[in-house]
């Protein structure tokens, strides 16, 4: 059994388990925040940072870009954590009054974030773009800290899985939107970096002014000494999280492997007359399969009590689909494999989430442990190009990288047998 710190009903409620049923208006303005900073992550490296670097360094593009997001990579990776450990240390107190130790950041996180991509709209140079991206990653990053932080902060576990639903379909969804908002609804890179932080203060300003934010009063605050100490987490005493952890970083190395090439493989595999167009396609379809299952999944586990059974079940439909791509390379086969990928990722994205908050180490660290588990997201996008490369041009092509990508996810999938202090 994992060792887990209790947390008595005595202690304040910034870290007393939540008992009260978050309510729809809530997890609507959570899903908003959230929406405004997955925006902010995803449309800059899908669609304006390539356009960008394409004009300053026309014959060096691809491998700027990979500068640039690769910095961007690690800003995140060191970011979030540290973010999150300083959130749980935060007690401000202004004019006699205290406020939360969460909202700051994201309010913070949201306003210099967009002060970021504004400078990034201006930068005319390789070496401001990086300096541009490292500043709207740390920004974002911080802010995605407090927002990861407000489910274990606030929702029953009971609830967790359903509301998990809701919080992760801007993933998907803020992707969508942001193409379509920098290509369709305004012309030029600059005005793109513009809409997008106008978005983000949009969406995110509500969830930080509207709602509760338990103070923390200084009694209970961790000490800033052990801050860098506190950043390693034992799996020798926590084996549950490190399970959690390892998990969640095969899955989405796997998602990684899965995603990563696809406008390559259209064109050099399927040969689709527009892979681009088509690209576009499959992301429509996968974010359709994702918000298809993702909140009823997330329901369905917080019914039933169980996580595990889920988790299983979303990596081998996501297995099947990467296979599907390595044995039958068409473009109808990429439709059915785009639905399923979807769908499959969109039940493991609820009920992970929902299972990760139940094996949090302590309550004074959730917004560190979360920070933690958030390296696993980071650090497939970085390790991703440097495994997939290999195999696709010395292993054996795309069937072989769609097969590696179905062996890493069923893996990933089936290593949460291991956690045992959920069902």
């Amino acid at each position: 059994m994992t060792t887990v710190d209790p947390t008595p009903a005595s202690l304040p409620a910034a870290l007393a388990e939540p008992t009260v049923p978050v309510r729809s208006g809530w997890i609507a303005l959570l899903f908003a925040a959230n929406l405004g900073v997955w925006m902010a992550f995803f449309t800059p490296i899908q669609v304006l940072l390539p356009q960008q670097l394409g004009q300053i360094a026309p014959t060096n593009k691809e491998t700027m870009l990979a500068v640039v997001t690769g910095f961007g990579a690690l800003a995140a990776v060191i970011v979030n954590p540290l973010a999150g450990a300083l959130s749980d240390r935060s007690c401000l107190r202004i004019g006699g009054r205290e406020f939360g130790r969460r909202h700051i950041w994201t309010l913070g996180g949201a306003l210099l974030g967009a002060l970021s991509l504004a400078l990034l709209a201006q930068a005319q140079t390789v070496l401001g773009v990086v300096v541009g991206w490292i500043a709207a990653q740390t920004c974002f990053n911080a802010m995605l800290a407090s927002l990861t932080a407000a489910v274990p902060d606030r929702v029953p576990v009971a609830q967790r899985g359903g509301v998990s639903g809701w919080v992760g379909i801007p993933q998907a969804l803020g992707l969508v939107l942001g193409v379509v908002l920098v290509t369709a609804v305004v012309t030029g890179n600059a005005a793109g970096y513009l809409v997008i932080a106008a978005a983000v203060l949009l969406f995110a300003l509500p969830f930080a002014l509207r709602t509760t934010d338990d103070p923390l009063p200084r009694t209970h605050r961790p000490a800033l000494r052990g801050l860098l100490a506190g950043m390693w987490v034992s799996p020798r005493r926590y084996p549950d999280f490190g399970w959690a952890w390892i998990t969640r970083f095969l899955v989405q190395l796997g998602n990684a492997f899965g995603t990563l090439y696809l406008l390559y493989f259209l064109t050099d595999e399927v040969r689709v007359a527009d892979p681009e167009g088509g690209l576009l396609v499959l992301i429509l379809l996968y974010t359709a399969g994702l918000m298809a299952t993702t909140v009823v999944a997330g329901r369905l586990s917080d019914r039933s009590g169980k996580r595990k059974i889920f988790v299983i079940a979303a990596g081998m439909v996501m297995a099947v689909a990467a296979l599907l791509l390595a044995a039958v390379p068409t473009w109808s086969m990429a439709i059915v494999a785009a639905l399923l990928l979807g769908a499959g990722y969109g039940v493991y994205l609820s009920v992970d989430a929902a299972l990760i908050t139940q094996v949090l180490p302590r309550a004074t660290d959730r917004a560190k442990d979360l920070g933690v588990i958030n390296i696993a997201n980071s650090a497939p996008q970085v390790l991703g190009p440097a495994i997939s490369a290999p195999i696709v041009v010395y292993l054996g092509g795309y069937p072989a990288l769609y097969a590696t990508t179905a062996v890493v996810t069923v893996l990933g999938s089936l290593l949460v047998l291991k956690i045992r202090s959920v069902p």
